[in-house]
């Protein structure tokens, strides 16, 4: 898929003008945009009509084309020219080099890969879900992925790593531990990074991801590892039998950042990962024609008296 990574004319044309626009946003909100462009551009077509192979070749040209996307947005928004692909580099290592315009240090590679690999796919979190749910309708594979980047958009989904680490900034020192997350939890605030839907004890990809940072060494790890010790312990008192243990945006800030990649691309390096798990899902779900139609039982007041005859 290396030579699918070299985006079409007009969707590059348009970048420029979605970095404008989404100069506070970032580019998780323009890669909205410029899927949908993509979609249109190559001439997706709605997966209900579709054979397998056809899906499976649009999935593979979004897929490649995400990461390039997310890095020329970023690029651009910070005054530099986009950096055009490598096909001669590994996945993550030409994700980096685009992003800084040098060929990565294997080691940060490496932290990168690891980290890609461990979030590709998740079960039926709230972005793969909206995707399914788009898919089961037969919509292109386009529309199924810019519902699922909507979905990811939400600081309770997909933007917790830059909150994770703010976290960290916040408390600062060590000595402040204790009673800044006293504050922030008796205060019914969340502590992000903290706390799964599904796991009840510690997340497996989050001890990964601590171990690669622990493999980096610096005060940053030994004050999150600090902090996560403290938290969890907190936790433990003011909300016995809850079980909340760190998560896997957590460590993700942690090994982003000293991976030197910006906490505005924090988000969209997730996504660089999950659209591969997205479009799996999307594949699948098209392979089944039925819609996705839950539904709803009605909780609120009683109905109003029927209007009198006249």
């Amino acid at each position: 898929t290396a030579r699918l990574r070299v985006l079409p004319a007009d969707v590059a044309e348009a970048l420029p003008a979605l970095a404008r626009a989404g100069a506070v946003s970032g580019p998780l909100a323009g890669l909205r945009t410029a899927l949908s462009l993509l979609g249109a551009s190559a001439g997706f077509r709605p997966v209900y009509d579709l054979d397998a192979e056809s899906r499976r070749t649009d999935a593979l040209a979004a897929c490649a084309a995400v990461p390039t996307i997310l890095t020329a947005l970023q690029r651009l928004g910070q005054g530099l020219e986009p950096v055009e692909p490598r096909a001669d580099l590994p996945y993550a290592a030409n994700y980096l080099y685009m992003l800084t315009g040098s060929e990565p240090e294997p080691d940060r590679v490496r932290a990168v890969e690891r980290y890609l690999i461990s979030t590709v796919d998740h079960g039926f979190n709230a972005s793969t879900f909206t995707a399914r749910v788009v898919a089961s309708t037969g919509a292109d594979l386009a529309a199924c992925l810019v519902a699922a980047v909507g979905a990811l958009s939400g600081p309770l989904h997909g933007g917790a790593p830059s909150r994770a680490l703010d976290t960290l900034d916040a408390i600062g020192t060590p000595d402040r531990i204790d009673g800044w997350i006293r504050e922030q939890v008796l205060s019914g605030r969340r502590i992000m990074g903290f706390g799964h839907p599904v796991y009840r004890t510690e997340d497996p990809r989050s001890r990964m991801l601590k171990s690669i940072a622990q493999e980096f060494g610096g005060p940053l790890v030994g004050f999150a590892v600090e902090v996560e010790r403290q938290v969890e312990a907190i936790l433990a008192e003011l909300k016995p039998g809850r079980e909340l243990h760190t998560n896997v945006e957590f460590y993700a800030g942690v090994v982003m950042e000293l991976c030197g990649l910006p906490r505005a691309m924090f988000t969209p390096t997730f996504a660089a990962a999950r659209v591969i798990g997205w479009s799996a899902n999307i594949l699948e779900q098209a392979e089944d024609s039925k819609i996705i139609r839950p539904a709803a039982r009605y909780s609120g007041i009683p109905a109003p008296q029927p209007v009198p005859a006249p």
